[in-house]
């Protein structure tokens, strides 16, 4: 659990991203032949790449079958909630409310957006009522 206070790098994440979408463990060649559209990489700088996942804590890697099989120590969500809590509390001081007032101001999200996180929260709100009772 240690990585979750840790960083990925955009690469990082884009290997992790297929790993995480895999639904068992996965070799280097899979890895680069599912990242071929988007980076142009040579074998050994993918393993480079693997080799930082691994001492980060994010990945592992089982060598017991004769080829690298590398999965997940961290799911995706646990990742996306760490990562998430840290940018909110980094630019926006831990503020839901500065980040969308943000967001809105510079028309980065649409009134349609706005309406729709309005519904999201009524909805969550009407769920939590449930449980008070």
């Amino acid at each position: 659990m240690s990585g979750i206070n840790k960083k990925l790098g955009e690469a990082e994440l884009e290997i992790m991203q297929v790993i995480w979408e895999s639904d068992k463990p996965v070799t280097s060649n899979y890895i680069l032949k599912e990242l071929q559209g988007s980076r142009k990489w040579q074998l050994s700088t993918l393993m480079t790449s693997l080799a930082r996942l691994v001492d980060k804590g994010f990945a592992a890697c089982d060598r017991s079958t004769g080829s690298n099989l590398y999965s997940s120590v961290i799911s995706e969500n646990e990742y996306k909630t760490g990562a998430s809590k840290h940018f909110l509390e980094k630019l926006y001081h831990n503020s839901i409310q500065n980040m969308v007032a943000t967001l809105y101001s510079n028309r980065a999200i649409k009134k349609s957006d706005v309406e729709e996180l309005r519904k999201y929260l009524d909805e969550l709100e009407a769920e939590g009522s449930g449980e008070d009772e």
